[in-house]
Parts: C-alpha cells; structure tokens; sequence
C-alpha cells in the first residue's frame, strides 16, 4: 500500500520509526515531512498530505505531532478526508471499520514508538465494514457538501 505520512518537528524521530516499520511491512510510505531540525507549521503538513489523500494518489496518511490533535483538525478541512486521532487500539480499529478515515494521527507525545507501530499495525489491517456505518459515512460527505 502507498501510504503518505507527514510530521512537525515534535514528532520527527516517531515518523522515522513508522516509515522504517511500514517499509518492513512491504508498504510504501512518503515523506511530506518536515525534515530534522526543521520548524515547520503542522497545518501545512497536514494540509499537503490530505490533499493528496483526497486526490486519491494515496491510499492512507498518517500525520504526526505533539498531540495528533492539531493535524486531524487540519487534515478534517479537507473535502473528502476523514481523519481521527488514533491513541488507542479500539478507537484505531474503529477510525477505519465504523468511519472509513483514510488518515490517523497520533502524538509524539502521547505514544510511544512500539504502541505508534502496533497503532499503525491495527489501523493497516482494518477495513471499512459498510453495513450500518455506510448511512453514517455517506451522511457526513452530505454534511460536508452543505457546508461548502
């Protein structure tokens, strides 16, 4: 799978381990940065990785920062992305199977780097189950073409 990934510079050796992992994995993953010892803005990271995402030239994103909050605000500002902080197994499960989000983020400071890979690991193997959450999904792109 392409998967872009992208931090800020608090989250910049995460995203190392995570694309060392992924490409272990047998996935591909690119680089949307920031660089190391770069201090880079996160909604311009988020917002060039969730465009793409959108465009559909990647399957996946995942976005990193202190929190994973700021970048799933962000990356939610893009039509058609659905993103969501994924900081627990369950709730990383459920991002894909209940909301079909194409990017997790998490926080650098909030995970550590063996609970980020076994997060990315769930969020990877999941898929979006349809069935009852299809109305919800579809309802939300409604939601999202009336507010434009």
């Amino acid at each position: 799978m392409k998967i872009a990934i992208g931090c800020d510079e608090a989250a910049y050796g995460l995203k190392l381990e995570i694309i060392r992992h992924l490409e272990d994995k047998g996935h591909t993953a690119v680089d949307f940065g920031s660089g190391e010892g770069e201090s880079v803005l996160y909604p311009n990271v988020a917002y060039a990785l969730a465009k793409e995402v959108a465009e559909e030239k990647f399957e996946r994103g995942i976005l990193l920062c202190g929190t994973g909050i700021g970048m799933a605000i962000t990356a939610n500002k893009v039509p058609g992305v659905r993103a969501a902080v994924c900081h627990d197994s369950y709730s990383t499960e459920r991002s894909r199977k209940s909301n079909n989000c194409q990017i997790m983020t998490m926080g650098a400071r909030v995970v550590g780097a063996e609970l980020a890979k076994n997060l990315v690991d769930v969020w990877m193997e999941s898929e979006f189950s349809g069935g009852g959450s299809q109305a919800k999904v579809d309802r939300i792109s409604e939601i999202e073409k009336e507010c434009r």
